[in-house]
């Protein structure tokens, strides 16, 4: 099984932390994330897309525009249960491509991409930290905290809009608007719980990927 663990379908056309009860706090002024959608051309997309999706009834984890010899839209979807497959992602895939058609947002080929999150998966809204309450992860923020960019510990919910992760020194809370990259750890416990979320699992489903040109 690949450690990738994601399957889809591709179409071708510094901020406070507080640790026990010391809080420490940092100042980043208005710095702001959008780990959904990053620059002003995934923005777009997510724009495009969210109406489209979220009325089949999914919703969109993640939106990457990839330049390249070739364009490439990368849209990241799940469902409420975290069990899509890989069926529902070329249904998703076949709408989107629709809806490029009509807006043809680039003048040069490129391709579009939509695949499920992954075991490994990555975590771009509030809410995601909260459901992977008690697995391992990896935090990446903007700035430095006390000289630290980068943590790795077990997630421990929310409290409001803090996340909250345990490391080395005890459980810590980061501001989520200054995380800028976030993932999930793949351990045999995180691919236990996920293979138990699904109703049937067939690992040839896994990084599963048709292609169509799109002009």
């Amino acid at each position: 099984m690949s450690t990738t663990s994601s399957f889809g379908f591709q179409t071708q056309h510094s901020p406070k932390f507080t640790t026990g009860w010391w809080p420490v706090f940092f100042c980043l002024g208005s710095i702001v994330n959008n780990l959904i959608a990053k620059t002003e051309s995934d923005n777009r997309m997510l724009k495009i897309f969210s109406p489209v999706v979220e009325d089949m009834g999914f919703e969109i984890v993640r939106v990457r525009l990839v330049d390249g010899r070739s364009k490439l839209i990368q849209v990241m979807v799940d469902n409420s249960s975290g069990t899509i497959n890989v069926d529902e992602c070329a249904k998703i895939s076949t709408e989107l491509s629709a809806i490029i058609d009509l807006e043809d947002p680039y003048d040069d080929p490129f391709n579009l991409e939509v695949s499920s999150p992954g075991i490994d998966r990555p975590l771009t809204r509030l809410t995601d930290f909260e459901a992977w309450n008690g697995y391992e992860a990896k935090i990446e923020t903007i700035e430095a905290i006390d000289g630290q960019k980068r943590f790795k510990g077990i997630l421990a919910g929310i409290n409001n809009e803090e996340v909250l992760i345990t490391i080395n020194i005890g459980t810590i809370g980061l501001d989520f608007n200054w995380i800028s990259d976030a993932k999930l750890i793949l351990t045999d416990d995180l691919i236990t719980e996920t293979l138990n979320q699904q109703n049937k699992f067939n690992e040839n489903d896994f990084d599963e990927i048709e292609q169509e040109v799109l002009n």
